[in-house]
């Protein structure tokens, strides 16, 4: 009944944090709000007409949705650059942080499963694939493996953070052997949900352009730069902005490991282009249509070559130590890599994937009005609930808003290896 008791506190109490704050918190919610409100009202109108309202057709079936969905599945799974520095090798100034990293997963992953819903044509029949209500065809679907893993790693992420939070809260030690055998199962758990992905476009024989073994491993490979990318720079506001204590070295050690991601995703996307390009076979023309255009259409190829020389420069920079542990640099590494991946994953993946069409027909696809306002909607909720979770967190995490309440700069409660 105690338990019970402090949990039902334990939320009451930060319903009323997150609910409080500053003048500049409340705008950054309320813009939050009003583009959730925006791009909710966007929605509205494409289920109101259909996905017609999108620039998708039937060349081009998956488009910018798809594309944030892919991109944000990595981002996702890069919680684990943090898991394994921190409880395979037991690195201390890491562990402390990788409660941040895991929030950033949950986020991404409201991302994720919200870019699958306003894709669907018609989400009224999504019960269809529910368990015991519809059938989900599982293990034949390879779309019912990515419903599982993303949902069960939101699972334990959640777990993981609400558990991590409530210990503080009540100024106890967590039980270090519930919380390490989670965090070391979120490692395989990461990998598989980008895996599956990968295995949901390299499934598909008749799209050569995906067909292809090493596919899995460069989804791995950028998702470990893109994700890391963006903790980089939060973890430099969280620093300036809160008393969080967030070591140098740790932020010089993930920038240490992205580099060899970096330098890893770069060859295999060298050694895919060989071979396509090389070898000169029919399917040579997906890759011809994205790096060098094609009967006159040359929409992508800009894009392309900037992914590509984006993602060479961050790499450079992030393999240098002078470079990697200059704040500006760092910085401007960390945006090339996220604009680098983020254009593989969206134009340099889907598009290309999908025209020229059977019949050799290009059809040339930008997202439309309605797509980016959606989109605009789906990235504020993540936001927010990034948000709203910080705002209790790092006082939590501080030891300032504990059930003793009242006690401002009260030591952070001990624990095994705290997190």
């Amino acid at each position: 009944m105690t338990t019970l008791r402090n949990f039902s506190r334990f939320i009451t109490d930060t319903l009323r944090m997150v609910t409080t704050g500053g003048p500049v918190y409340y705008l950054w919610v309320g813009f939050l709000l009003l583009l959730i409100a925006f791009g909710a009202n966007a929605y509205i109108g494409q289920l109101h007409n259909g996905l017609l309202v999108t620039n998708m057709r039937d060349q081009v079936s998956w488009g910018f949705y798809i594309g944030n969905f892919t991109f944000l599945v990595g981002v996702a799974a890069a919680a684990i650059m943090l898991v394994i520095p921190a409880y395979i090798y037991d690195w201390e100034p890491i562990k402390e942080i990788t409660i941040l990293g895991e929030m950033l997963a949950i986020s991404a992953l409201v991302m994720c499963l919200g870019f699958v819903m306003v894709d669907i044509g018609r989400p009224d029949r999504f019960w269809h694939i529910m368990p015991l209500v519809g059938r989900l065809n599982w293990p034949q679907s390879m779309l019912a493996w990515d419903v599982l893993v993303l949902n069960a790693y939101l699972v334990l992420n959640y777990f993981v953070v609400t558990y991590l939070l409530y210990c503080a809260y009540t100024e106890r030690h967590y039980v270090k052997k519930l919380v390490t055998p989670l965090v070391l199962l979120s490692i395989p758990m990461a990998v598989s949900i980008h895996t599956c992905t990968a295995y949901l476009y390299n499934g598909l024989a008749s799209r050569p352009f995906w067909n292809s073994a090493i596919l899995a491993p460069r989804f791995l490979a950028s998702a470990f730069c893109s994700g890391p990318a963006i903790l980089l720079i939060l973890l430099q506001i969280l620093r300036k902005t809160t008393k969080l204590s967030i070591k140098d070295e740790a932020i010089f050690k993930i920038a240490e490991l992205m580099a060899y991601t970096m330098g890893f995703n770069l060859f295999l996307t060298a050694a895919e282009s060989f071979k396509e390009l090389y070898s000169g076979t029919e399917h040579m023309v997906y890759f011809q249509y994205l790096l060098f255009g094609l009967k006159g259409h040359n929409t992508l190829v800009p894009y392309a070559w900037a992914s590509i020389i984006f993602g060479a420069i961050a790499f450079i920079l992030f393999l240098v130590p002078k470079t990697r542990t200059n704040w500006v640099t760092l910085n401007i590494g960390c945006v090339l890599i996220y604009a680098s991946v983020y254009i593989e994953k969206g134009m340099g993946l889907i598009i290309p994937g999908l025209t020229p069409d059977a019949l050799g027909e290009i059809y040339v696809y930008t997202p439309s009005v309605t797509e980016i306002s959606v989109a605009a909607g789906i990235f504020a909720l993540g936001f927010l609930v990034f948000t709203l979770m910080l705002k209790a967190a790092v006082p939590m995490m501080l030891g300032e808003f504990t059930i003793s309440r009242g006690k401002k700069g009260a030591q952070p409660a001990k624990s095994e290896g705290h997190a």
